[in-house]
């Protein structure tokens, strides 16, 4: 069941954002926004499935307009409204005085951490002069193991804490309760360490190192859901939302609204650079029958039949909407395109081998003019490379003019 939110921090941050941009058809979008969260609509700040893609809305025009950064905003903002996210979430990205005090909260517990870690070597050295690396190991892998067992627990004099602060005792507490028996010396050599760490570190290499960490994660767990022989078309469908990288760079980004006509909710909707729509439609990975073999030769079974069918149809009702879809939701529909991702490989039966299947499939598309059909083997061997070639890329950028390379 969808648990819809909303609430004044979340009308706030929309009324900031509003400021942010100057593009008229967006300020248009936020005011239908702040319509429905004034109350008028009788529920209190607007919480509900209107409110949702009202927001999506936003996003999408934002999208139109090239304003990538707006538009993961007003995602931000839609997936909280949903209940997808947490308000922390948002307060994270969206608000200087939360972030603010956030970083604040690690930076002291960075320090704490830090501070204690030496006190406890300092305490196993004196105990244990002849203490080696693998003793300080096991003696934080313990610490570690130990902070799972404890707690707060439930009383709190009378006083009820909202869930954010019980959180930020939980975590204070179990530093205090793992470490209070050691000493507490001040620690200015680590205090300078880490001064150093952190000053050393160049942002925008970090940001390029975390994407590609985010991208091998997403990629591991859709091949996770591949090779699961029970994955369902949603679990496949969670695993590439918001990937939109994995399709190839021709497209900007996943559209926020899935819904363009009353009979249609797309899987995966992309915006192409040019702004027209790309339709990805997801089947199921585990498909016996993808290609079978007729009187000699290979073609594709039912089940890639009937997704094509399904395809078709959505391009069809596309074209058929397009001025409204246009209009209303400012995405060009005419004449967009689709990829259909079905089957792979391992599971195809009859033995047929997967060079089979690929030049099978190579066949069919090239008679085929809107639509693609790729299995699951082939999408997971693209975004590989890509991530291999994005991984190439920032070594070379990373490696300074005239740097010597070690024989």
């Amino acid at each position: 069941m969808t648990t819809f939110r909303s609430g004044f921090t979340l009308w706030s941050m929309v009324r900031t954002a509003r400021e942010l941009t100057g593009h008229a058809k967006v300020h248009e979008r936020i005011d239908a926004v702040l319509d429905i969260m004034s109350g008028r609509h009788g529920t209190a700040y607007g919480k509900g499935r209107r409110l949702v893609d009202a927001l999506e809305d936003v996003a999408q025009e934002a999208l139109l307009h090239a304003d990538l950064g707006f538009a993961r905003r007003f995602q931000h903002f839609a997936g909280y409204a949903r209940g997808d996210l947490f308000l922390d979430v948002l307060e994270m990205h969206y608000d200087e005085e939360a972030r603010r005090r956030s970083e604040e909260f690690m930076r002291r517990m960075t320090a704490m951490g830090a501070e204690r870690a030496v006190t406890a070597l300092d305490v196993l050295c004196r105990d244990r002069p002849d203490a080696t690396a693998a003793d300080a190991r096991d003696l934080f892998r313990g610490v570690a193991r130990a902070t799972g067992h404890l707690g707060i627990g439930t009383g709190e004099g009378g006083v009820k804490l909202s869930t954010k602060d019980v959180r930020y005792l939980q975590e204070y507490g179990h530093m205090e309760l793992v470490l209070r028996n050691l000493p507490r010396p001040a620690s200015p050599e680590a205090a300078r360490m880490m001064s150093d760490v952190l000053a050393d570190i160049d942002a925008g290499m970090l940001a390029q190192l975390l994407e590609l960490k985010a991208r091998r994660a997403g990629l591991e767990a859709l091949r996770s859901a591949v090779e699961d022989p029970d994955s369902s078309e949603s679990a496949l469908h969670a695993c590439l939302k918001n990937q939109e990288w994995i399709f190839g760079g021709a497209y900007v980004t996943e559209l926020a609204r899935r819904q363009y006509t009353p009979d249609t909710i797309l899987d995966i909707p992309l915006l192409r650079g040019d702004g027209s729509l790309h339709v990805v439609e997801l089947k199921r990975a585990h498909i016996k029958d993808l290609v079978i073999r007729r009187s000699g030769h290979l073609m594709l079974g039912a089940p890639a039949h009937h997704a094509v069918s399904q395809a078709q149809n959505y391009l069809r009702v596309m074209d058929e909407n397009r001025p409204g879809i246009l209009a209303e939701h400012g995405v060009d529909t005419r004449r967009a395109s689709a990829t259909v991702v079905i089957g792979h490989p391992r599971y195809v039966s009859g033995s047929v081998t997967p060079q089979e299947i690929a030049e099978t499939l190579r066949t069919y598309n090239t008679h085929a003019a809107r639509i693609e059909v790729i299995t699951y083997g082939t999408l997971l061997e693209s975004a590989e490379r890509m991530l291999a070639l994005s991984s190439a890329r920032r070594d070379s950028a990373s490696s300074e003019p005239g740097e010597e390379t070690a024989a």
